[in-house]
């Protein structure tokens, strides 16, 4: 560390060339633009070696460094034999900062954020090949790690269950990005994608513990006349085509959307339902909320956390739960106004300016 007491941190940002990125690599993101407008950190990008930069959504807003292998091959080559080191790529630096469960050697302090362990609670959610790479980079963590970093109480108590040692754990919670979308604009994004009634939201990557077939059993029981619009890219594990067909055009698949999308897509919705059997945060929860729309979520994981008294929560494992949560908000204006004003509030608690200091102060700790 510099005499200016100026810290240089090697980054892990690899996940934003992966072929969904997700929310780590909004994490992942976030948290290098709130650390790069601190003079106090300086912050080297770390990736695999890769020919061309990733889609634009995803360009990481700090210098890149790429280490000499492709993608799989460092992975494996990080978690079974703890090589090749970053400062191959970035030279010296103070510090390494994991930003999810791909794992770098120690070769100075060392902070790993831990999003979730989703794996070891629904391992049959993922693959075999999957599980055993979460795995090796559990015991890779135990290890190695200095500080574990969880966005949420939820995942720092799931990593307590699992072993981790709590003098080892910081909560540090993730912000949101959401300038508030205009009339306009929610008018034009409802034409763009043939939005003519009223309709419930749900957005994400569509994967299994998301617990779409759940929604999509609760949406079977409304008989308001709303449409259910699913927002995201076909992750893995999961086949919705059924359970869609069934309900002809009230449900909408938009798939992929850009970005400057998505706030118009929250703020014109009348509902936003995200039922999912485990969070390790919850963006769209935050993101829902900032605009003013009225939340239903799922109680008993990080989501009820986020969303405290600002959304109605649900049992995800009960489709008629969800229903009743969504008709609630339906059914009372007056209800809904009243999530509206609180979600704006809570979503104001989240910004990415404290994530920034909670990362300093964790980063200064480690290197004392």
């Amino acid at each position: 560390m510099s005499d200016a007491g100026r810290m240089t941190v090697a980054m892990t940002l690899e996940q934003c060339w992966h072929r969904v990125p997700g929310g780590t690599a909004v994490a992942a993101l976030g948290m290098a633009r709130a650390l790069s407008q601190d003079g106090a950190v300086g912050v080297i990008g770390v990736a695999a070696a890769h020919r061309s930069p990733p889609p634009a959504p995803w360009i990481p807003p700090v210098e890149m460094r790429h280490l000499p292998l492709p993608r799989l091959a460092l992975y494996e080559s990080w978690h079974r034999l703890r090589r090749p080191a970053v400062e191959r790529a970035t030279g010296p630096v103070d510090l390494i900062h994991a930003t999810a469960l791909t794992v770098p050697p120690r070769t100075v302090p060392l902070v790993v954020t831990i999003h979730d362990l989703a794996w070891l609670d629904a391992p049959q959610n993922f693959t075999r090949r999957g599980v055993g790479f979460f795995d090796r980079a559990l015991l890779v963590t135990k290890r190695d790690a200095d500080l574990v970093l969880c966005p949420s109480r939820a995942t720092r108590d799931a990593c307590i269950r699992y072993g981790f040692e709590e003098t080892r754990l910081r909560v540090v919670p993730l912000g949101v990005d959401a300038k508030p979308a205009t009339q306009d604009e929610i008018a034009r994004v409802k034409r763009d994608y043939g939005l003519e009634r009223p309709y419930v939201l749900w957005t994400g990557t569509i994967e299994p513990r998301k617990n779409l077939p759940g929604l999509l059993r609760a949406f079977e029981e409304i008989d308001a006349p709303v449409d259910l619009v699913l927002v995201g890219p076909q992750g893995w594990n999961e086949d919705l085509g059924p359970l869609v067909d069934k309900q002809g055009d009230r449900v909408k698949t938009l798939g992929f959307v850009p970005r400057t999308d998505l706030g118009p897509l929250y703020a014109g919705a009348a509902v936003f339902c995200w039922p999912s059997f485990l969070e390790g945060f919850g963006f769209p929860i935050l993101e829902a909320m900032a605009q003013g729309t009225p939340v239903v979520t799922s109680r008993g994981t990080s989501t009820e956390e986020i969303a405290a008294d600002a959304g109605i929560l649900v049992d995800p494992g009960d489709p008629r739960s969800i229903a009743e949560g969504i008709e609630r908000v339906l059914s009372d204006e007056g209800e809904a106004r009243e999530l509206a004003q609180r979600g704006r509030s809570r979503a104001a608690g989240y910004s990415w300016e404290r994530t920034g200091e909670l990362l300093e102060s964790a980063y200064r700790e480690v290197i004392g």
